[in-house]
């Protein structure tokens, strides 16, 4: 909570006026019994058609006073909340984007998604609440009980007598609440990630015939969000009907022992109008106090989860100590002095003692069975992850020398899982780097073999994509993507099983179009047609390199890496390599 409050001091002029406001338009509203009373008093009782005019006409100026009030309350409330929302929504968006990738991992899609919606609005609206009326109430409360005292101190001691025991009961509702609510937002949880993996997998659901069992699936945790909201709205509901029970019964007795008062003469009729008038305000208070109640507790849920997101170590490692490098990557060169890496949540490395070096602009294959490590090395470079021994150096500085700001500037990345974004072809490809030519985005594409394909289409580059590129075929994807890597000319690129789709002779050509980037680039294939051309070959297995050297050594080398090729090109295919 000290961390949503931290946002909200800069707005705090804009939250004392609301706050201001508020107070004039209440003090305005505990005066109107007494007007009240003045009128019924003073005039009614006496026949005094002046009396009455002159505190009537007082009185509707005083209520037009506080309606105006609380109209520009509510603007500054209004104003301090959204923005309050905003700042947050953006401080904790920008601290998702900083995470390392292990810190990442630790958060559900799902969890992140209903951190940065669902509860950064229920902060907002009690925010306004708070500004308006969660001050409000027990002012109302405590205002009331003063000015029922100075009216008559014996009447306004019975409505005293009610108020301590509520109190007790919420404040009680307000803990337990606060423990149900925090469970239901993580019942939210579930059911978004449910959502969310139907929706991106809607094709293989249908192909698999899972449709129902996925909604059966969904029905459970939709199910379970039902349950634990339905218990937290029990408690909390449970709190109006016992304060207007209470409340009414103070109304009761002030009524009876009224009418006891008005017979001696120890009170009047205005006097005994304007208890209950100030009953019935501070039952009405009371009575908000449970919808107080049920956003508070869920506003404080929601402000813990936010707060867990934001207090979060990043765990982004750098130099301890060392001088960050200045300027960009510029040659290119990647060495790993032996490297061992293993996932924070995984007990076995995935990388085990990895060393090789690869100089300015040679073009790197790395080969090996799933599971085998490729993908994690690629990391490494990119620095989502941290060795956990060894060194890596980059243009013969330690990476944790670097900023890693500098080494994603020189680096062009393509996942093995393309990732397009909503918009035409022309903003992908553009996306990869910032003011860039329709010329630049053209001879990107040409080298990512998807030029001519593009013309074909009928708006060209300006053809709208569908939702992750869904009308396009795995191989365009996958060129689109390379593209928008190429156009960064990237000093060191990185493909992560990226030409899958492609057959061998576009594969062939794109291979040729990278060569003349001079780029250092790092290929993981499982096509030995693609490392044949390759200036180093990484063998990996089970995260250790057992081989590393051009195809013609590895051939004669390696009984694993020869194995692969005659399964992809038969024995024949071994013999007349050797006469080459």
């Amino acid at each position: 909570m000290k961390q949503i409050f931290l946002f909200i001091k800069t707005y705090r002029v804009a939250a004392i006026m609301a706050i201001f406001l508020m107070l004039v338009e209440l003090t305005v509203e505990l005066i109107q019994p007494l007007i009240i009373s003045k009128i019924i008093d003073d005039g009614i009782a006496r026949d005094s058609t002046e009396v009455v005019l002159l505190w009537s006409g007082v009185l509707i100026a005083a209520s037009l006073f506080a309606f105006a009030a609380g109209i520009v309350s509510s603007f500054y409330a209004a104003h301090v909340s959204q923005s309050l929302g905003y700042d947050i929504r953006e401080k904790l968006y920008g601290k998702v984007q900083a995470f390392s990738y292990a810190v990442f991992n630790r958060f559900a899609t799902s969890s992140l998604i209903t951190r940065l919606t669902n509860d950064i609005t229920q902060i907002q609206e009690t925010t306004f609440m708070g500004l308006r009326f969660m001050l409000r109430v027990p002012l109302v409360v405590i205002g009331s009980l003063i000015m029922a005292l100075v009216v008559h101190a014996g009447l306004g001691f019975l409505l005293l007598l009610t108020v301590p025991a509520l109190f007790f009961v919420i404040i009680w509702i307000v803990k337990k609440a606060a423990i149900l609510f925090h469970k239901v937002q993580q019942k939210l949880d579930a059911v978004n990630g449910v959502m969310l993996e139907n929706l991106s997998g809607m094709r293989l659901i249908r192909v698999f015939v899972r449709r129902k069992q996925e909604a059966t699936r969904f029905a459970h945790h939709s199910g379970e969000l039902m349950q634990s909201s339905t218990s937290a709205l029990r408690l909390t509901e449970i709190t109006q009907p016992f304060i207007v029970l209470i409340m009414n019964a103070g109304i009761i007795a002030v009524l009876w022992f009224g009418q006891i008062e008005i017979h001696v003469g120890s009170a009047t009729t205005g006097e005994v109008v304007a208890i209950v008038n100030y009953s019935l305000r501070t039952a009405g208070a009371l009575s908000a106090l449970s919808m107080l109640v049920s956003a508070f507790s869920r506003a404080r849920a929601s402000a813990q989860r936010v707060s867990e997101a934001l207090m979060t170590d990043s765990g982004v490692l750098e130099g301890e100590g060392a001088p960050k490098a200045s300027g960009s990557i510029e040659q290119g060169s990647v060495q790993f002095e032996k490297v061992t890496f293993q996932y924070p949540t995984i007990h076995t490395p995935v990388l085990e003692n990895i060393s090789f070096q690869v100089n300015p602009g040679e073009m790197v294959a790395i080969l090996g069975a799933t599971g085998s490590g490729k993908s994690s090395l690629m990391q490494l470079i990119l620095r989502l992850y941290e060795e956990d021994e060894g060194v890596i150096r980059i243009d013969g500085r330690n990476a944790r020398d670097w900023d890693t700001r500098h080494i994603h500037d020189s680096i062009g990345y393509v996942p093995q899982e393309v990732l397009l974004f909503t918009g035409t072809i022309r903003d992908n490809i553009e996306w990869g780097s910032v003011d860039v030519s329709f010329d630049q985005i053209v001879e990107a594409a040409k080298l990512a073999q998807i030029h001519d394909t593009i013309m074909q289409l009928p708006n060209g580059y300006d053809t709208m994509l569908g939702q992750r590129g869904i009308n396009l075929s795995g191989g365009q994807k996958q060129r689109i993507s390379i593209a928008r890597a190429l156009i960064r000319k990237p000093v060191i690129l990185l493909l992560d099983d990226s030409t899958s789709a492609l057959d061998v002779q576009t594969e062939a050509a794109l291979l040729q179009g990278i060569n003349s980037m001079a780029c250092t680039t790092f290929l993981i294939t499982q096509k030995i047609s693609s490392t044949m051309n390759a200036d180093l070959i990484l063998l990996l297995d089970e995260g250790r390199l057992i081989g590393q050297g051009n195809h013609a050594q590895l051939m004669e080398a390696s009984t694993l890496y020869r194995r692969i090729y005659e399964s992809q090109f038969g024995e024949e295919g071994s013999h007349v390599e050797s006469f080459k």
